[in-house]
C-alpha cells in the first residue's frame, strides 16, 4: 500500500507540476502576444467602429492568420514533428484570436464593451475601488466588505497600478489579456486530457462562443472558457470504473483531477457567485451519477464512500479558496454587526428566463453546430468519459433552468438567464467532439477516399472563419456604447459631442479642493453614479438594489434620501446629517431643475420586467442656503459640500 501511494503521490506531483509549468508558459505567451497587439492597435488613429468598417475588416484578416496558426499546430502534431513548436504556434495563435476579435473593434475607444452603461458601470466602479486600494472593499459603500467575489476586480487593480492606468482605462486591455491568458490555459487542460489535434479545435471553438455571447462580462467569461475542461477533471476524479491497483505506477488515482476540480470551483468562488453556484450543482450531480453506478456495479453501499471522500475534498479545497474573498463579509454579517435588508441581486426575469434555452433549434451556424453536439452527446453518452462530463454539464445547466423558473413561484429567480454563453460553450465542445467523429464514420462508409479528410478540414475551416467573422456583428450594440459613452477623459470615440460626463473632470477638481480630503475619505450621493466609476469616491448610495451590498440597507437609504427632501429649513437637513444611521454624505451631486435640485433614484419592482422603476426626489435650493453647505454649480450639476 505504501509503495502504491508513494507511486500515485509521485505521479501526481509530475502531473500537476507539468501542467502548472506548461500553462504559466503558455500565459506568459500570452500576455505578451495581447499586450503587443493592444499596443499596436493603440498607436493608430483608427476611424470609430460604428462610422467604419476598416477596423471590421482588419479583425477578419486578424482571425483569419490566428486561424491558420492553430492549422498549422495541429497539423505539425499529426505528423509528429516539432511538438513544441506546435504548441508555441497553438498559443500564439489562440491569444491573438482573441486580442484581434476584442482589440479592434475597439482599438478606437479606451472603453471595454458596453462603455459605462447598463452593468459595466458598476463593475467599473468596482474595478475602480480596488484599483484605489487593495485592501477589500465595497465597491460603493464606505465601511462595509464586499458582497460580491472580488478576486477578479483585484487582480485588474493590481494591473491598473502596474501600468499607471486609472481603473476605467485599465479595464479594456485587462479584460482582453484575462481573456487570452486564459483561453490558452483552457487550451493547456484540454490538452492533458485529450488528444492536442483535439484540443485545439475544441479550445478555439469554445473560445469564439464565448467572446461572442460571454465576453461582455468578462470576469464570468475567463470561468466559461475553463468550464468543460473543468467538467472532465471533475468526472475523472469521481467516476472512475477502470482504476485497479497496477495502475499505481502511471496514474494520480484521480487525485490530481480532484485538486483541479476544487481550484476551479475556488476561483470561481472568488470571481463569480453564480457560476460557482452552477459549476458546484453540476458536480454534485456527477457525485450522485458516479455514486449510483459504482453501488449498481460492485452490489454494495459502501462503494459511494470513495466518491463522497474526494467530493469532501473538491469541497474543502474550494472553501479554502472562497474565503479569500468571502470571510470579511461573513464575519460582517454573522457577528450582526451591521443591518441586512433583503437582497435583491436574483430578482430580474427577462423573457429570456422565463424559457429553457434551446441554441440547437436556432437556424444558423451556431445552431447546427450546437445540434450536431447535442446528437453526439446522447450518442455516445454509454461510450465516452468526455461525452459523460460535458453532458452532466448541460444537464446540470438546464436543471438550473427549471429551478429558476420554479423559484419565481417563492418571489425570486435564480438568473437563469445568464447560462446562455456556458451551455452553448459546452455544446460547442460537444460540437467538435460530434465533427471529428462524424466525419471519420463517413470517410470510412465511403472506403476511405484520398481527399475526404482534406475535404472535411475545410468545411471545418469555413465554418470556422464564418462564425468568427460574425462575432463583431453578435457584440454590434455593446461595441457601438463604447464609442458613444463618454470616457473618464471627458471624451467620445467617435468624436461627437461628448455627454454631461465631461463635466467630472471639474467636479473632481472641486471635491479635492473644497474637502481637503483624498478621494476615499469622502462620500458623496449621487444619481450620476458613471462619476463614482471614473473616480474613486464612496457612494451613499447605489442606484439600483440589485448591486447594492445587502448590509448597507438600501431600501432605508432611500427612504432616508426621501425624508432629508422634505424637510424644511437648511438647519433640519443638518441636524438630519448628524444624525444619520449610516456615515452621511460628505458632498451632493444633483442636477439642477428650476428652484430644486434632483436625483433620480431607483426602485425594484420585480417581478416586473423591466424590474426597476425610476424616480425623482428633488431637494428645494432653499434647503441649501446656509453657511454649512457650499454651493456650485459646474455644468449641468450642482455640487453641495458640507463644511464642518
Amino acid at each position: 500500500m505504501s509503495e502504491q501511494s508513494g507511486g500515485r503521490g509521485a505521479m501526481l506531483v509530475r502531473r500537476v507540476g507539468g501542467a502548472l509549468g506548461e500553462g504559466v508558459l503558455a500565459g506568459v505567451v500570452a500576455v505578451v502576444v495581447a499586450g503587443v497587439g493592444l499596443a499596436a492597435f493603440s498607436v493608430v488613429h483608427w476611424p470609430a467602429f460604428n462610422s467604419s468598417n476598416v477596423t471590421r475588416a482588419l479583425t477578419t484578416v486578424g482571425q483569419a492568420v490566428a486561424l491558420v496558426l492553430l492549422v498549422v499546430a495541429v497539423v505539425l502534431m499529426r505528423m509528429g514533428k516539432w511538438a513544441w513548436v506546435a504548441k508555441l504556434l497553438s498559443w500564439v495563435g489562440l491569444s491573438t484570436f482573441v486580442t484581434v476579435t476584442l482589440g479592434m473593434p475597439l482599438a478606437a475607444t479606451k472603453l471595454y464593451l458596453f462603455g459605462l452603461s447598463v452593468d459595466q458601470e458598476f463593475r467599473t466602479q468596482y474595478l475602480t475601488r480596488l484599483t484605489d486600494s487593495a485592501a477589500p472593499h465595497d465597491m460603493n459603500y464606505v465601511d462595509i466588505p464586499p458582497f460580491y467575489p472580488s478576486g477578479w476586480f483585484w487582480i485588474g487593480g493590481r494591473f491598473a497600478k502596474l501600468t499607471g492606468m486609472a481603473g476605467w482605462e485599465a479595464f479594456k486591455p485587462f479584460a482582453i489579456i484575462g481573456l487570452a491568458v486564459t483561453a490558452v490555459i483552457a487550451l493547456v487542460l484540454w490538452s492533458k486530457l485529450i488528444r492536442f489535434d483535439w484540443a485545439v479545435p475544441v479550445a478555439a471553438a469554445t473560445t469564439a462562443v464565448t467572446l461572442a455571447y460571454g465576453a461582455p462580462e468578462a470576469y464570468s467569461a475567463v470561468l466559461v472558457l475553463l468550464l468543460g475542461p473543468a467538467l472532465v477533471l471533475a468526472w475523472g476524479a469521481l467516476y472512475r470504473p477502470a482504476e485497479d491497483s497496477d495502475s499505481a505506477g502511471t496514474t494520480a488515482g484521480g487525485w490530481g483531477a480532484v485538486l483541479g476540480t476544487g481550484l476551479f470551483l475556488g476561483l470561481a468562488a472568488t470571481f463569480y457567485s453564480l457560476y460557482f453556484g452552477v459549476a458546484v450543482f453540476a458536480v454534485c450531480l456527477m457525485g450522485v451519477l458516479a455514486a449510483g453506478l459504482a453501488v449498481r456495479t460492485q452490489h454494495n453501499w459502501r462503494a459511494m464512500w470513495p466518491i463522497l471522500v474526494r467530493l469532501i475534498t473538491i469541497g474543502v479545497t474550494a472553501g479554502l479558496l472562497a474565503l479569500i474573498v468571502w470571510t470579511p463579509f461573513l464575519l460582517k454579517f454573522l457577528t450582526g454587526k451591521a443591518t441586512t435588508s433583503g437582497g435583491t441581486a436574483f430578482h430580474y426575469l427577462p423573457e429570456s428566463g422565463s424559457q429553457l434555452p434551446l441554441p440547437m433549434t436556432e437556424f444558423n451556424l451556431l445552431g447546427v453546430f450546437c445540434l450536431l453536439g447535442t446528437v453526439w452527446l446522447v450518442v455516445r453518452a454509454a461510450s465516452s468519459r468526455r461525452a459523460q462530463a460535458l453532458g452532466a454539464g448541460v444537464v446540470a445547466i438546464y436543471l438550473w433552468c427549471l429551478l429558476s423558473m420554479a423559484a419565481t413561484a417563492a418571489g425570486t429567480t435564480l438568473l437563469s438567464f445568464r447560462l446562455d454563453a456556458p451551455l452553448k460553450a459546452l455544446l460547442a465542445a460537444a460540437g467538435v467532439f460530434g465533427f471529428a467523429e462524424g466525419a471519420r464514420a463517413i470517410y470510412q462508409a465511403l472506403n476511405e477516399p484520398a481527399r475526404f479528410r482534406v475535404a472535411a478540414a475545410a468545411v471545418a475551416l469555413v465554418g470556422a472563419v464564418a462564425f468568427s467573422q460574425e462575432i463583431p456583428n453578435v457584440l454590434a450594440t455593446e461595441i457601438n456604447t463604447a464609442y458613444t459613452d463618454t470616457d473618464g477623459n471627458g471624451e467620445r470615440a467617435d468624436r461627437r459631442p461628448p455627454s454631461a460626463v465631461s463635466h467630472y473632470k471639474e467636479i473632481d477638481a472641486a471635491l479635492l479642493a473644497q474637502t481637503g480630503r483624498a478621494r476615499d475619505q469622502s462620500v458623496v450621493l449621487t444619481a450620476d453614479t458613471s462619476f463614482l466609476s471614473i473616480y474613486p469616491y464612496f457612494g451613499f448610495q447605489a442606484l439600483t438594489s440589485h448591486y447594492a451590498n445587502p448590509l448597507a440597507d438600501f431600501k432605508a437609504r432611500a427612504a432616508e434620501i426621501q425624508r432629508w427632501s422634505t424637510l424644511k429649513s437648511p438647519q433640519e437637513l443638518t441636524d438630519a446629517l448628524q444624525h444619520c444611521p449610516w456615515r452621511a454624505p460628505d458632498a451632493f451631486l444633483f442636477r439642477k431643475s428650476g428652484d430644486e435640485y434632483t436625483l433620480r433614484l431607483a426602485e425594484d419592482v420585480y417581478p416586473n420586467d423591466p424590474n426597476v422603476k425610476r424616480y425623482t426626489v428633488a431637494f428645494p435650493k432653499s434647503l441649501f442656503d446656509d453657511p454649512h453647505f457650499r454651493v456650485t454649480d459646474i455644468g449641468p450639476f450642482t455640487l453641495v459640500v458640507t463644511q464642518n
